[in-house]
């Protein structure tokens, strides 16, 4: 199977930019939203929805929780619909770190656990059926977060509310229904 994970890490900024949790006022997001052709489908708590007519795609998203640990990048969960390509509800993690060779990607929803698979800083579920389990959980769930080894040898967390993920991925989702 092909995996199409859209987001790279040159245009990431664009997707998160406004997503500063709760402190900043919907107005303020609406206005700092990404100018290069993405449609604000909504702001569901902690998480966003927007629509891509340039490639075309809809995806929910949010920002990693705040951390006192070292960040070599912005984390962000994301979850992409692309009806050209005929892929629903795929999986995206960038990662607050490098991973390592061996990475030992793990996502914590509830009680569940999910492997994940990646390199660089991303992070994605290993299939298909992976994407829909971990879909699932997230919305049903409150918290997940994702744990994995560092390119120095170090264990890190990246964690996120989900508050908001059900309904920013109803709104990707209905986004890219008629597309």
């Amino acid at each position: 199977m092909i995996r199409f994970s859209g987001f790279h890490t040159g245009d990431a900024v664009a997707y998160i930019i406004g997503m500063k949790r709760l402190l900043i006022p919907l107005a303020a997001f609406v206005v700092a939203a990404p100018i290069s052709a993405k449609d604000s489908l909504g702001v569901f708590g902690q998480w966003g929805a927007f629509r891509d007519a340039d490639v075309p795609r809809c995806y929910a998203i949010a920002e990693a929780e705040d951390s006192r640990n070292r960040r070599d990048f912005e984390p962000f969960a994301s979850v992409g619909t692309w009806p050209e390509r005929r892929v629903r509800g795929q999986v995206h993690f960038r990662l607050s770190r490098e991973l390592s060779e061996s990475p030992r990607l793990r996502l914590a929803i509830g009680g569940q656990r999910f492997d994940l698979t990646g390199s660089g800083n991303e992070g994605w579920a290993v299939d298909g059926s992976g994407d829909a389990a971990i879909v699932a959980a997230m919305r049903s769930g409150s918290r997940m977060s994702i744990s994995a080894n560092d390119n120095r040898g170090n264990r890190f967390t990246d964690r996120y509310s989900l508050e908001g993920a059900a309904t920013a991925l109803d709104a990707a989702s209905v986004g890219c229904a008629a597309r």
